[in-house]
Formats: C-alpha cells, sequence, structure tokens
C-alpha cells in the first residue's frame, strides 16, 4: 500500500480481480505505463499521442439507463436516454466483473465530479489501459494526496474497451454499450476505446443528481472577466465553447460542464477536452500551447513516426481529434475551478443555414426558448456516421447528457435568470454569406470582438434593429466589426434565397418545440419565431 491506496478497496465494494492494482497514480507514471504498453507514444514536445481505432467519438446510439423503481418517473425516457432492464444490467455486470477479475493489470483513479465541496460525487474510474486512466484523471477534479486514503466512492465507472457486449445478453444495441444504473451507482463502459464516453457518462449523472439540489447543472463553458463579472457559454460540441472561454484577457472557469449554485458557477471537472483538427496558433495561441506540453493527452492526432512532429491539420485519423489537459495549462485558469454567479449568458449556435446573425439580444423568455431548442448543427466528426455538419436541435443545448426532461432545466434557468438579471446573447459561430458549402465559417475575430462589447457592456449602448424572422434584436455596427456581417440576410448573393432559408429554418423551430409548449409559460411561447410574411402583416 501508498499514500495513495484508499482503506476503501475494490474488495469493499464485491469487485475481486487477481490484477495487479495500480491506484491514483500521477501524470508520468501513467505516461509511463502507457508507452510501455504500447498504448501510445510521446510526440516531439511531450505530450502523448494515442489512437482511438473505429469510435472516434462518441457511440450516442448505445448508451442506456436502467428503468427501475429509481428512475421509472424521474428520467425522461426517449431518444437521448434509453431504457435497459435490471435483468440485462445485471446480466451486463456479471459479464463485466468476470473480465475485470481475470485482468491482468487495472489502473484505478479516486477522483470529484464537481469543484464545489458541497455539490461534488465521488467517482472510482477503473480502467484496464494506462492512457484511458491519465484521460479521466486529467479530466475530472483531483483530490490532494491526504484526501485518497479516506476515499469512499459514491459511483464507480468500470470501462473495458476490448469488451463485446451480447445484444441478445445485454439488452444493448451493438457489441458497444454505456449503460447507467443510478440504483447500483455503477458505470459500464464496454466496446470503445474514446475516452471522452467517460467523462460525459460522469456529466450525465450530475445532471441527474444536482437538480434534486437546486443546483442547475449546464453544458457550457465559464469564465471571469476583469470586473469580476462571470459569463457562462451554452453550446455543444464544435460551437466554439472551449476555444471563445480560452481568452487571454479573462478568468476561465472550465470549458465544458458546470453547475450554477446558490453561490457560484463551478466547474464539474479538472481539465479541458478541446479539438485539435486545423487548431490555429494564431487564433488559439492558449489551446496551440497545450499540444507542446508533457501531460496532454492527443487523440487521433497525425504524427510523424520519424520526427514526431505534429500534424493538426492531416484529419486522417479523425476529424474529431482531441486534446485533453490539465485545465492549469491555461494560464489564466482559476486556481479554484469556479467563480461568481454569471451577468451573461451566451448560448452558442453553428448555423450551417447561414440564417442566424453573428449576436442577437435576448429577452429572458427568447432566452428559455432558445436553450429548450437548443440549435446548432452537428460537426463532422462529433459523433459516428456524421460526415458534415448537420442542422439539429439538442434540448438545453446537451440532449444527450440531460436525464431529467428538459422543462426541468429550463424552469432552473429561467428562475436563475429573473433572480440575478441575467444580460442573455445568442451568438452565431456557424456560417454566413450562405449556407454550408457556399458561405464561410463566421471569422473567429469578428465573433470576439462582439462577445468582448457584450460582456464588458458596451454592446447595450449599441443601435439595434428588430430581426423579422425571430424577434430578437440584433446591433447594426459595432466598432471592429464590418457591418455588412451584422445582417446576414446582405451577405447573400441572393436575398430571396436567404428568405427561403430563413423560412426552412423558422419552420424547423416551431416544429420542435411543439413537444415543449405545455410545459412553458405565454410568455416563452411567445418569443417563438415567426415567418418573414407574418411578421409585416
Amino acid at each position: 500500500m501508498t499514500d495513495r491506496t484508499p482503506l476503501h478497496g475494490l474488495d469493499a465494494q464485491g469487485i475481486t480481480t487477481r490484477a495487479t492494482l495500480h491506484w491514483n497514480l500521477g501524470t508520468a507514471p501513467l505516461v509511463e505505463q502507457a508507452v510501455a504498453r504500447g498504448e501510445g507514444r510521446l510526440a516531439k514536445d511531450g505530450p502523448l499521442v494515442v489512437e482511438t481505432g473505429r469510435h472516434t467519438g462518441r457511440s450516442a446510439q448505445d448508451k442506456f439507463m436502467v428503468r427501475d423503481a429509481e428512475t421509472e418517473t424521474s428520467v425522461w425516457w426517449g431518444k437521448s436516454n434509453k431504457p435497459m432492464t435490471p435483468e440485462a444490467f445485471a446480466a451486463l455486470k456479471a459479464d463485466f466483473l468476470a473480465e475485470v477479475g481475470e485482468a491482468d493489470t487495472l489502473f484505478v483513479q479516486d477522483l470529484y465530479g464537481g469543484s464545489q465541496p458541497e455539490h461534488r460525487v465521488n467517482v472510482r474510474v477503473i480502467n484496464t489501459l494506462a492512457w484511458h486512466n491519465l484521460f479521466i484523471r486529467t479530466m475530472l477534479v483531483r483530490p490532494e494526496v491526504d484526501e485518497l486514503a479516506g476515499f469512499v466512492p459514491d459511483f464507480t465507472i468500470i470501462d473495458l474497451p476490448d469488451f463485446r457486449a451480447d445484444p441478445a445478453r445485454h439488452g444493448c444495441r451493438t457489441e458497444t454499450v454505456i449503460a447507467v444504473s443510478i440504483t447500483e451507482k455503477l458505470i459500464l463502459i464496454g466496446g470503445t476505446k474514446y475516452a471522452g464516453e467517460m467523462k460525459k457518462s460522469v456529466f450525465g449523472l450530475l445532471n441527474y443528481l444536482l437538480p434534486e439540489k437546486g443546483v442547475m447543472p449546464m453544458h457550457c463553458s465559464a469564465n471571469i472577466g476583469p470586473d469580476g463579472g462571470t459569463a457562462v457559454f451554452f453550446g455543444l460540441s464544435g460551437t466554439g465553447k472551449t476555444t471563445l472561454s480560452a481568452d487571454a484577457s479573462r478568468t476561465l472557469i472550465g470549458d465544458d460542464e458546470h453547475g450554477w449554485s446558490d453561490t457560484h458557477v463551478f466547474n464539474f471537472e479538472g481539465g479541458c477536452y478541446a479539438k485539435m483538427i486545423r487548431l490555429s496558433e494564431e487564433a488559439e495561441p492558449e489551446i496551440f500551447a497545450t499540444t507542446k506540453r508533457f501531460g496532454t493527452v492527443l487523440e487521433n492526432v497525425v504524427m510523424d513516426a520519424g520526427t514526431r512532429e505534429l500534424d493538426l491539420d492531416d484529419a486522417t485519423l479523425a476529424e474529431n481529434s482531441r486534446g485533453a489537459y490539465p485545465i492549469d495549462f491555461i494560464p489564466n485558469a482559476s486556481a479554484d475551478n469556479l467563480g461568481p454567479v454569471p451577468r451573461n449568458i451566451v448560448m452558442l449556435t453553428a448555423d450551417a443555414f447561414g440564417v442566424l446573425p453573428p449576436i442577437a439580444r435576448l429577452t429572458p423568455e427568447q432566452a428559455m426558448y432558445h436553450f429548450l431548442s437548443g440549435y446548432t448543427s452537428k460537426v463532422a466528426g462529433t459523433e459516428i456516421g456524421v460526415t458534415e455538419p448537420e442542422p439539429v436541435f439538442s434540448t438545453c443545448f446537451g440532449a444527450p447528457f440531460m436525464p431529467r426532461h428538459p422543462s426541468v432545466y429550463g424552469n432552473l434557468l429561467k428562475e436563475r435568470i429573473a433572480r440575478g438579471g441575467v444580460d442573455c446573447w445568442l451568438v452565431n459561430t456557424g456560417w454566413t454569406g450562405g449556407k454550408y458549402g457556399v458561405g464561410k465559417r463566421m471569422p473567429i475575430r469578428a465573433t470576439r470582438a462582439l462577445l468582448n462589447a457584450a460582456l464588458d457592456g458596451s454592446l447595450k449602448d449599441a443601435a439595434f434593429r428588430r430581426d423579422p424572422n425571430f424577434g430578437f434584436d440584433v446591433p447594426v455596427e459595432v466598432p471592429g466589426v464590418d457591418p455588412a456581417i451584422l445582417d446576414p440576410r446582405s451577405t447573400w448573393a441572393n436575398p430571396a434565397e436567404y428568405d427561403a432559408a430563413a423560412a426552412r429554418l423558422v419552420d424547423l423551430f416551431v416544429e420542435n418545440f411543439a413537444p415543449f409548449e405545455d410545459h412553458v409559460d405565454d410568455g416563452v411561447r411567445q418569443a417563438a419565431p415567426a415567418r418573414l410574411a407574418e411578421a409585416a402583416e
């Protein structure tokens, strides 16, 4: 035993194994293990480079929750939350524990999900791969060494990439499975090397647990301005959460998952998970610098076998190449991973239609409408089978990770906006000058300039116009930003084609929101977009 070995071991959980157990190893020993075991290679400047095989994104269709007395009425069953019977989970658990029992080597980390002590959950993660263990140690909050001996897990994750599920026996869809049992406090991940499944499983767990405590869980990044004001950035993968939160002039709280309590915005994690493909040193210097640090884990990044030089522009292995690194690799990161309650909420969308303006001011009712709508575009590589952006609606900007009904999260957000007088903005980081394939991606410099004006308060003094399709306010002129980009219709070669695209997008919004209409008040229903012709009546 060492000072990193807990008194509450695997045997106390009913887990028996013949494996050599590596408890709570630090970064350097885990990197050594990964390299020695042939799991990865060191790049020229120090990061560990690994490949995830055929699973280069989340297997969203292979995730299940056990439907039992605990979850029957508390989970929003449907496309994102697919049920598994207790009997199927029992069979899956038995087969997982059998494989754990026969393993030669296991790596175990005891970690926290959540940086605010009174709202965190103790998570034990058991891995057969050293690099997976390093990944989850990087991504979650790491206890101090003197806290490890007394660590008792609230939930346990067992991650077995080589496990092959049997749909007939385990009640799943394929040989890949992610199964969550709230009752047994156990998450089983098998048949995929994509490490992000572990991270998102903890996020989903906190999204289930925290609303009962009145804490708002959020799929967002967050940072703090020089004036002490916190901003949160909602958005799905590829919309710019990580990029826009890593701003040298602001203090980073975190890049992906947070809670909003009565006193703080707190990071669920202790690391960041950034997209690496075509990463630009000029546009994203803080994130680019992490690709040259020992302790960073790079997934599916192409590397020259001889020189060990990285090629971040090469998508041969995956469009969704990723980098996991400790949050303190960002120079201006918060030491405590938390900050004050928000002054600004930014909802990010990557609009593949090229219809939405680069920024719009939202009323509280419009904010709830767009939060429940969660419009964006799936970005190539984020999920298996997605090869180019396509328009999607993901309620709460994170439907795959939200176990409860969207109204639970929407009402929490509405209450907290009202209580704090929070300013709300919709920001389009997607396409301008036409739809995807015709227009171009919104310039990041323009996005940053508009965001800075919103967050420092100067945008409030701008002149605004009312968007005829969506009804929100759009600035007509902002210093340092080309005025033409603020009116998307004017950027299209054919305005009539813009009108047709806008009409189609409005229809999609209205159709998508229909299931939520009975769960919101009339003010939110009135925040729905209107067709151009209807708005002109």
